[in-house]
């Protein structure tokens, strides 16, 4: 029988968390009921936290403005990590000139502009300007005809040998309790098997995004380590499996994409185990 433990108990073991944002934080409806009340007792504790999304689709602070909007106002900008911010740092790190090309929406595109880069969404491609672009960006599932515009990248992955960074690894997301949509993860998945490349992927469950929020907790307390961090995530294959591989204790919560009477047999068919799980994450 599996253990289902209080999320309120977990919490003051720990002093960093690093929650995932859709189904903790949120799902479809809004926000998850009184959560608010975990981001007052992480505040009035003087816990660190941060939210980890793969979600490129708007910038950090536009991503804050939106839970500010749902009444939860303890996240800041400075709170989020998200995997576009790895992809940026991939882009001036390795590509260093010309236009990069994204699928995605005007919002996401945020992520891609440097001071040396121009940025075009893929809908206005032509060939006259294929030839100036250095780089793919596979930002979000909107902002583009999944008919012509997905054709369009296609044709331009045949005829420039160019990277194509993926910056949301989620290959769906929950639309409802009983529905999901395709995110650019599956759509990139596809494009990957068409046209034969590799792609490049930043997002949970990959390392850079949890070195990326580790470093930002070491850089405000020198003497946090590992074992001072929690991992909370509704997914075991990204949240779960991703704290996990970097060394992190994790917290499998039910309010999202597993349902209570589905938990233990999705742990033991995939053999990814969290170090608790919790009907939720509030406190």
């Amino acid at each position: 029988m599996l253990a289902i433990e209080s999320f309120a108990e977990v919490a003051q073991r720990y002093q960093v968390f690093f929650f995932d944002a859709f189904g903790v934080l949120k799902n479809a409806q809004g926000l998850i009921p009184n959560i608010q009340d975990t981001f007052a007792y992480l505040k009035e504790q003087q816990k660190q936290f941060y939210i980890l999304t793969n979600d490129a689709s708007r910038s950090p602070q536009q991503l804050a403005e939106s839970y500010w909007r749902m009444g939860l106002v303890d996240i800041s900008p400075d709170n989020i990590i998200s995997s576009g911010m790895l992809a940026r740092e991939y882009l001036e790190l390795k590509v260093n000139h010309g236009t990069v090309a994204y699928l995605g929406t005007e919002d996401s595109a945020h992520y891609i502009e440097t001071a040396d880069l121009k940025t075009l969404s893929i809908k206005n491609l032509t060939s006259s300007n294929m030839t100036d672009i250095t780089a793919l960006v596979m930002l979000d599932d909107e902002g583009f005809d999944w008919n012509n515009d997905l054709n369009k990248a296609i044709n331009l992955l045949r005829r420039r040998n160019i990277p194509v960074i993926v910056a949301n690894t989620d290959i769906t997301y929950p639309t409802s309790k009983t529905e999901v949509a395709i995110a650019i993860g599956g759509v990139a998945d596809m494009l990957e098997n068409v046209v034969g490349k590799q792609f490049i992927r930043f997002g949970k469950p990959d390392a850079q995004m949890f070195m990326f929020a580790y470093e930002r907790v070491i850089a405000q307390n020198p003497a946090m380590g590992k074992k001072d961090i929690v991992m909370i995530g509704d997914t075991l294959r990204t949240d779960i499996a991703g704290g996990n591989k970097f060394g992190l204790d994790t917290v499998l919560v039910l309010t999202g994409n597993i349902p209570a009477e589905d938990a233990e047999i999705r742990i033991r068919s995939t053999g990814i185990i969290p170090t608790y799980v919790c009907e939720s994450a509030v406190v």
